[in-house]
């Protein structure tokens, strides 16, 4: 039992004065009370020649006797009677004849009984209203801060985070590197009429870093630093999250040079208007206060703020123009360099083996994100710690990569021959059409092992990060999807289950060819449908389609053209290439996982299928014979030649075709 936990509960408080109160109240109306005897008693003394006065009660049915000789010990005494004993009580008063006389009361409730009586409700009531709202707010002592800001302000006794800790970031932390020296010194950006950005959000995938690098601005800047989560303006009562806005603002506007970060924006800044059956006047009203805060009447208001979102594309627009956030920086997964720099910072505090190469593990990992990174070193760490093992060495993290990607190994499940048979063929299949393709990149693993909902992947990964993809190299992903299917049709004449996440995958990668990037030239280069991602409840949903039903029925054609002339590609491959397919199906029988140097010497003699002709969007227009220019040579930094980044039109294709490099889409076996 928590101790500490009940003597903060405010009812605890409430019962015990309650228990005083009444507790009170009976020692108070016991003092000078009339001595209490029974009815037969009563009768007896009025009877005699002791009683000198009398009070007879109604309602209460008791009569009250002043003796003018004491009976027990007392002078005033008082005895009860029931309705059928009313009439010989009152023959027994009068018979009595009392010296000082007698008198008959009718109980009339005083303004002060009615005032008590309708009080004590209310106050009761009250304090129930109290112990909700303060157990609502986190305890009795905020009941009145209910309207108050949540954040929290980050003090010097609060373990920092720097730029030092961060990585693979270069381009977010050069910018807000700018903000913490505008605070430091702003009259060299003065100077020359220059004005900091009121506003920087940072957005990104999931696990980036974004709060991390609002975490390191906090460590880094001299300033008031004050973080809090969009969620925690958004309440049930209207109103509540602008009072907060608005005493955010105010405790940073105080202290001023000061910094607001807020996690997770767009739980309130969401578009206005959107939402099923409307907008949402709470939230509504909160975005309008943080609308007005950011950019409203008081330009010298020397207050930045910095925001954090998974989803920029669901903002209100009034909320990301110039003047509120004027800055709007991606933080996007690392490339080769900026994994290695990752790794290295979480590898810190951790016993790594001298083999262990941190370059090699970040080719191992493209596509992975900062917390993925940190993951896998984690996960290295415990499964060295489980094995009573001192350092972590190259076989811990490759089973941390295998781990983040498709879970945990499952080896309590017990496969028949005949299925890991069936496995065998069906991985041996995706991976001999990788590696028969000529624009595909090379395999690096083969496993039947099941692990998580797979009963085995084949994972192939790029020797260089890429930031756009090709056609040729969409088709060969497609072939390389269809691979176990035709490796079952071929082998077994009868396909199995395992390949409906290829299949899945393989028709997204075909309809997004055609509706997306144009690479059909049937419908040509023709943007069809909304953007892509996920609808946004009230704005997206309820909007029809955007062409014709021949115009759909014509993508169907095109989707199916698309993944017939992959499955028959796969087909050529794996029948031109029977003998290395058995070789490898043997091979992963036997060992059941293959590294990188044993599926090279397995595919030493594949024949690779020779190149598609050349694709023409029209045939009506020329075909250009003339060469692109040759590349000049120039001296790039390492640091910097790794850090280039295409365009964000190009990298957003490369996230659209479900690449199967990324972390958590290597292709299982099983959907």
């Amino acid at each position: 039992m928590d101790v500490k936990k009940i003597t903060r509960n405010p009812l605890i408080y409430v019962a015990l004065i309650g228990v005083l109160l009444f507790g009170g109240f009976l020692l108070i109306s016991n003092l000078g009370a009339p001595k209490q005897i029974t009815t037969q008693e009563g009768l007896k003394l009025l009877s005699g020649e002791t009683v000198a006065e009398v009070t007879n009660t109604d309602g209460d049915q008791r009569v009250d006797m002043t003796l003018s000789k004491a009976y027990e010990g007392a002078t005033d005494v008082q005895f009860y009677y029931v309705d059928a004993r009313a009439t010989e009580v009152v023959d027994a008063i009068n018979s009595a004849d009392p010296k000082d006389g007698f008198n008959d009361v009718v109980p009339r409730a005083t303004w002060f009984d009615s005032f008590l009586s309708l009080l004590i409700p209310l106050v009761l009531l009250g304090l129930l209203f109290w112990w909700l709202l303060s157990s609502m707010q986190g305890g009795g002592g905020k009941v009145m801060q209910f309207g108050k800001s949540k954040a929290k302000l980050v003090n010097k006794e609060t373990p920092t985070v720097t730029f030092a800790d961060v990585a693979g970031a270069d381009e977010a932390i050069e910018e807000l590197q700018e903000i913490k020296e505008f605070l430091q010194d702003p009259s060299k950006f003065q100077a020359i009429g220059a004005r900091i950005p009121k506003g920087v959000l940072l957005y990104g995938p999931p696990g980036t870093g974004k709060t991390l690098l609002a975490r390191a601005v906090a460590g880094e800047a001299g300033a008031p630093f004050y973080s809090i989560s969009g969620s925690d303006f958004v309440e049930m009562f209207v109103g509540v999250g602008a009072s907060r806005v608005r005493d955010l603002f105010n405790q940073a506007k105080e202290n001023a040079p000061a910094i607001i970060f807020i996690d997770e924006i767009d739980a309130v800044g969401r578009h206005r208007g959107a939402g099923m059956g409307g907008g949402n006047d709470e939230r509504e009203q909160t975005l309008n206060q943080m609308l007005v805060e950011m950019d409203g009447f008081d330009p010298n208001a020397n207050v930045i703020v910095i925001a954090a979102t998974n989803r920029p594309d669901i903002l209100d627009p009034a909320l990301l123009r110039p003047g509120r956030f004027d800055r709007q920086i991606g933080v996007d997964a690392p490339d080769l360099k900026g994994r290695q720099r990752i790794l290295e910072v979480h590898a810190k505090g951790k016993p790594l083996s001298q083999s262990v190469d941190l370059e090699v593990v970040a080719r191992k990992t493209p596509g992975f994100t900062g917390a993925d990174l940190a993951n896998v070193l984690n996960e290295a760490a415990l499964l060295t710690a489980r094995s009573n093992a001192q350092l972590v060495d190259n076989r811990a993290l490759d089973e941390a990569i295998d781990r983040v990607i498709a879970g945990p190994q499952r080896r309590t499940r017990v496969m028949k021959d005949r299925e890991r048979l069936i496995t065998a063929y069906h991985e041996g299949g995706h991976a001999l059409a990788a590696a028969a393709m000529n624009y595909t990149d090379p395999v690096t693993k083969i496993t039947i092992l099941p692990r998580g909902k797979a009963l085995g992947y084949t994972m192939v990964l790029p020797l260089d990060d890429k930031y756009s993809v090709t056609r040729n190299e969409l088709q060969d992903q497609l072939t390389y999807a269809m691979g176990g299917r035709v490796a079952e049709e071929i082998v077994f004449h009868d396909p199995t289950t395992g390949a409906s996440n290829d299949i899945e995958k393989a028709t997204s990668i075909a309809r997004k060819m055609v509706i997306e990037y144009g690479m059909t030239a049937e419908l040509g280069p023709v943007k069809l449908g909304s953007e892509g991602g996920e609808p946004f409840a009230g704005r997206d949903m309820g909007r029809g389609r955007e062409y014709s039903e021949s115009v759909a029925e014509r993508v169907d054609v095109e989707v199916r053209s698309l993944i017939e002339q992959a499955h028959n590609e796969a087909y050529r491959v794996i029948s031109d290439n029977r003998e290395v397919l058995d070789r490898l199906a043997l091979a992963l029988l036997e060992e059941e996982t293959l590294d990188h140097n044993q599926i090279a010497e397995i595919f030493q003699d594949v024949r690779k299928l020779p190149e598609r002709p050349l694709w023409l969007s029209s045939d009506e227009r020329p075909v250009s014979t003339q060469p692109p220019i040759e590349v000049p040579k120039r001296v790039i930094p390492a640091d910097a030649a790794a850090s280039e980044v295409a365009p964000a039109d190009a990298s957003a294709s490369l996230g659209a075709t479900g690449n199967a490099h990324a972390p958590g889409q290597a292709r299982p076996a099983t959907a």
